[in-house]
């Protein structure tokens, strides 16, 4: 029963599925235009803020590599929640059954707050060395 029912979802996912070409009729859309016009004002907002990095510490290595931490320190948190959810889901809800996985999951727990902060601290430091003791 379970080999016939995962040979008709095949020949469903196989006869269901319909291939279309697509083609760009207008190149010069207002839509095209509009996203291009997106990713344009992406990239300068981005060379800018880079730009304001390199003269705030009067350096573009210090610069750029303050821009970098505070890319890292942004995109922590959300990696970071999805991290610990994850770790917990290996603790309290896998690690029930079996206590290598409750180990395992709080090992991963452990290790995934301690980036975070480490990720959230680190700018700061820099900061705090750079500008401070540098003058």
């Amino acid at each position: 029963m379970k080999k016939a029912i995962a040979i008709l979802f095949i020949f469903l996912f196989i006869f269901g599925t319909v291939t279309v070409f697509a083609t760009n009729t207008q190149q010069n859309s207002p839509k095209s235009n509009a996203s291009t016009t997106n990713l344009v004002d992406l990239k300068d907002k981005a060379l800018q803020s880079l730009e304001d990095y390199q003269v705030a510490y009067g350096n573009e290595t210090y610069g750029l590599a303050a821009y970098i931490l505070n890319i890292v320190r942004i995109y922590s948190i959300p990696f970071g929640f999805v991290g610990i959810v994850l770790a917990a889901i290996y603790r309290y809800v896998i690690g029930i059954r079996k206590l290598d996985v409750q180990d395992k999951g709080f090992g991963v727990l452990v290790a995934i707050i301690t980036v975070m902060v480490i990720c959230q601290v680190l700018p700061l430091i820099f900061a705090i060395v750079v500008r401070g003791w540098r003058g």
